[in-house]
């Protein structure tokens, strides 16, 4: 007779077993999520239900930002060749949304045929009707770097009641549709024009929740003097705080992503460790990728739950009969106490619940009757989904990450700073002298030969006391003398001969001139008399 509760329990012990990510989170998302969605109609008020292609498909990087801040050239930047539909100009050129991705053949596939597409995780964006369809395509290019990831270009951000009205599909909303689904959102920002206007702020609002996935581009960082770039960056930053409530500081990559001659030379270094930044925060993404969406699979199940809360409760205090107008617009116009009564009774944290003007509004519309009372069964087995399944998936995308190859972008701009003299930091810090005939170490050596003489060597070696008098003079952390010591000491005798004192000294001038030092000594730095040994 209560056999099902044995069953049950033994569910709770022994989660489900997936053979891959991907497909795990299908399975969990359709057997235990979907059916809770769907019986309070979370759809209707918040996110389309996911599809196949929504795990299926390959990272996704978001570009947002106020017309002519370089949005479509930093995508030409990255691929390093043009793409179908692609124009540029200081005028607002891009007015529709471009998904640029990997194809055999170079076309454009109009934004009605792309979302019947079931291959293509874009078929829920027809809710937002043909105003907004025949503002949307997709590029399809053969390009290295579109194998590993896509990218969506969005129309440029214009101030002005007109222009949002002029759309004639809710921008904001297709912009939040797009920053659940995508890897990375990049705001870029032109450093002639900080201004941040009344659509681009309702924009980065209805960013919120996706702040982990938020980068800023301080873009055309080139064109303006060292003093001038200071006092930009300072006025983006208080202009952000203003908007993104966040405690944490987004990242800003400061730079001049297009291909011409920098117009001011003067911070070069600058954005080229910027660059190499963010290029890497964009070459992690395909790693990263199944961790995101299951990240992203949480947070749509947190939501779900408490959506359902605020239905059944809302179910609940509605009259049987009569007055249920009256009633639904005084829960409505309560509905911060109902949220606050949700949260004490069932411990949930404030940062889960809907924006509460939105669901107001979103209510309005809707009919009492039709909600469903709370289904605790339903609640429970997305409980249990998060408290079993998710760790089994955890340790499943761990287990992928070790036995796939290292995953990450190749191609276009990502090439050319790799390898040869032109990869960041080529010949600098501990790289100094790479191409050099002679030990770049000898250009010193006679001064810190001085030195070395004097700290009473026996046999033409110092001892580990002696040496490290001289090297904490540097100042530096004892953890770093220590790593520069182990680098030095080629022969592990606990001893450094005139050329190992030499060496150690240099890597103590390559930390002191802010480089980073090397996990092992580069083949250049070896001395000349230790090369035999080391082969």
């Amino acid at each position: 007779m209560f056999s099902w509760l044995g069953s049950d329990d033994r569910r709770r012990k022994d989660p489900e077993v997936f053979q891959t990510v991907s497909e795990g989170l299908k399975k969990l998302y359709k057997t235990k999520l979907l059916p809770l969605e769907e019986h309070y109609r979370f759809h209707e008020f918040h996110s389309p239900a996911l599809e196949d292609a929504d795990f299926d498909n390959k990272p996704m990087v978001l570009l947002v930002g106020q017309y002519s801040t370089g949005k479509t050239t930093f995508i030409r930047y990255l691929l390093e060749q043009d793409f179908p539909g692609m124009r540029i100009g200081p005028e607002p050129t891009t007015d529709s949304f471009i998904a640029v991705m990997h194809g055999q053949v170079e076309g454009i596939i109009p934004g009605n045929a792309l979302v019947v597409d079931p291959k293509k995780p874009f078929r829920k964006l027809n809710a937002f009707g043909n105003a907004f369809l025949n503002r949307f395509v997709c590029a399809q290019l053969p390009n290295p770097v579109l194998e590993s990831i896509s990218v969506i270009d969005t129309p440029g951000i214009l101030s002005g009641e007109k222009q949002r009205i002029s759309r004639g599909y809710d921008f904001a909303a297709v912009l939040e549709w797009f920053a659940e689904r995508v890897d990375r959102i990049i705001l870029l920002f032109d450093a002639h024009k900080l201004d941040i206007s009344d659509e681009f702020s309702e924009v980065i609002k209805a960013l919120k929740n996706h702040e982990d996935k938020m980068r800023v581009v301080l873009n055309k960082a080139d064109q303006i003097e060292t003093q001038q770039l200071m006092r930009v960056y300072g006025a983006l930053m208080w202009s952000l705080g203003k908007i993104v409530n966040t405690p944490e500081v987004i990242r800003v990559y400061i730079g001049s992503f297009w291909s011409h001659p920098l117009l001011i030379p003067d911070n070069r270094k600058l954005f080229e460790a910027e660059e190499q930044d963010l290029f890497r925060d964009i070459q992690s993404l395909p790693r990263n990728a199944a961790l995101r969406k299951l990240n992203d699979l949480i947070k749509r199940a947190r939501l779900a739950k408490v959506h359902a809360y605020i239905i059944s409760s809302l179910k609940k205090e509605m009259p049987s009969v009569f007055g249920k107008e009256n009633k639904k617009k005084e829960l409505v116009n309560n509905l911060a106490e109902i949220y606050g009564r949700i949260e004490r009774e069932h411990q949930i944290s404030p940062g889960d619940f809907p924006n509460l003007k939105r669901m107001q509004d979103q209510l309005q519309a809707q009919d009492f009757s039709k909600f469903q009372p709370l289904k605790s069964k339903l609640l429970e087995v997305v409980d249990d989904m998060l408290a079993h399944d998710i760790a089994q998936l955890m340790v499943l995308v761990r287990q992928e990450e070790t036995q796939r190859p290292v995953q990450m972008v190749k191609g276009g701009a990502f090439e050319g700073t790799l390898h040869g003299p032109f990869g960041h930091g080529y010949g600098e810090g501990a790289g100094e002298g790479i191409d050099d005939a002679e030990w770049v170490v000898a250009r010193d050596k006679p001064m810190y030969d001085e030195i070395f003489y004097t700290l009473s060597p026996v046999d033409g070696k110092i001892t580990g006391a002696n040496a490290k008098k001289e090297m904490v003079r540097s100042k530096l952390p004892n953890s770093v003398l220590g790593k520069i010591w182990k680098l030095a000491d080629i022969d592990k005798d606990g001893m450094l001969d005139d050329e190992e004192f030499a060496l150690a000294n240099h890597l103590i001038k390559v930390k002191l001139e802010g480089h980073e030092l090397p996990n092992e000594l580069p083949a250049h730095l070896l001395p000349p008399s230790k090369r035999k040994v080391a082969e």
